[in-house]
């Protein structure tokens, strides 16, 4: 069952980053056998709500997020000026929104689980409705160094100002968004770390030391928004482990030796093999905060897990693509190229890209973001096993 996969993904967590390849061997293991003990729906059959359109609220959702460009919903566009345009949203909003995807991310799908409009940037000047929270999110973000645009310690501070402000218009007789009692039950949403991951792997740093002095640095900085957060009023946090770095066809289409390195999947294992170092240290900060924050709930989901399944057994999802960017350049087998990125002169785009589970390279499609968001809402994936509804409930 996913259950058990999840659980048998944290069992290793404790192991120490020793020896290369004895680390990588291990890991490549363990994520192997929790595959194959998690159980693999046919396509569009995940478990979700019995109905989604019956909200199990028993007050309006409010939900402040935290990331990178897997969770901006337009931010990068407000804050930098950057533009967008088709086909980027073409698979659904038709239109230009900020977002490094052909329609919606799992945000967006995680909203419509709780009934809400999507998430507004908060640096999006004009249109923006924060009734049901914010998005600090930005692509490119990452937690280091911490204290440029748009880090995590800044998003946090981002956020920190907005509910100041919120206070004190409320202080002059204002009206704001959300109210003292909706910053209290919301939920804040932390998905970060990829760009991190990447950097750390980029910077040609040995794996041992990306897994001993690196990832606990990262993680330390997940860990300090999440305390900041709580000691300002917070209590409930979702906290996203990062995907498998190693199938993206942006890391896939860099220029290698041989294939030795390529799992049965065709996806990198030293790089798979970090992102499920950084998420075995992050869900066992997650479980630290647990016991240190009174009153407070903080889930931990795997993400990692959710991912690779979309690549492995990509078929009974419906994918025909599992490692090839639907828009970009230079054709097969992975459709990437670092000088002409999707949007780029001469960039080539796909006619179905419900048939790829990548989008551009790096970021996933409408179709695979809508499956990744049911097996989150599944709860199978999660410490504890939270409906993503709770905090809004009774």
């Amino acid at each position: 069952m996913a259950a058990a996969a999840a659980g048998g993904t944290r069992s290793s967590r404790t192991r120490s980053g020793g020896g290369t390849a004895a680390a990588a061997a291990a890991a490549t293991a363990v994520l192997v056998a929790a595959l194959a003990a998690a159980t693999t729906a046919p396509a569009g059959q995940v478990a979700v709500q019995d109905d989604p359109g019956e909200a199990a609220c028993a007050r309006p959702p409010v939900v402040f997020a935290f990331g990178d460009s897997n969770t901006d919903t337009g931010g990068v566009a407000a804050g930098m000026g950057f533009y967008y345009p088709l086909p980027e949203g073409r698979a659904f909003f038709r239109r230009a929104t900020g977002r490094l995807c052909d329609g919606r991310l799992v945000i967006d799908y995680l909203c419509e689980s709780l009934n809400m409009s999507y998430l507004s940037p908060y640096l999006e000047a004009l249109g923006s409705d924060f009734t049901g929270g914010a998005n600090f999110a930005i692509s490119g973000s990452s937690t280091l160094p911490r204290n440029v645009p748009f880090s995590l310690h800044v998003q946090v501070q981002q956020f920190l100002h907005f509910k100041q402000r919120s206070f004190e218009l409320v202080a002059h007789g204002g009206i704001t968004p959300v109210d003292a009692d909706g910053f209290r039950n919301a939920l804040y949403l932390i998905d970060i770390g990829q760009n991190d991951l990447s950097g750390a792997f980029g910077s040609g740093a040995p794996y041992d030391d990306i897994v001993s002095q690196k990832i606990p640095a990262i993680i330390s900085e997940i860990k300090d928004a999440i305390t900041t957060l709580y000691y300002n009023g917070a209590k409930n946090f979702w906290v996203h482990g990062t995907g498998p770095l190693g199938c993206l066809p942006q890391k896939l289409a860099k220029p290698r030796a041989d294939d030795s390195d390529l799992d049965y999947s065709g996806c990198l294992k030293t790089l798979n093999n970090g992102a499920y170092e950084f998420n075995n240290q992050l869900c066992a900060a997650c479980d630290e905060l647990r016991q240190q924050l009174r009153g407070a709930t903080v889930v931990y989901t795997d993400v990692l897990l959710i991912k690779y399944d979309l690549v492995a057994n990509h078929t009974a999802y419906g994918f025909e693509e599992p490692l090839m960017a639907c828009c970009g350049y230079g054709g097969p087998p992975y459709n990437y190229n670092a000088n002409v990125s999707c949007l780029g002169p001469g960039f080539r785009v796909c006619e179905d890209g419900a048939k790829f589970v990548s989008w551009d390279g790096v970021h996933y499609t409408d179709a695979a973001n809508a499956v990744v968001a049911e097996k989150i809402l599944s709860g199978d994936y999660s410490t504890p096993k939270l409906p993503f509804d709770y905090f809004c409930k009774a």
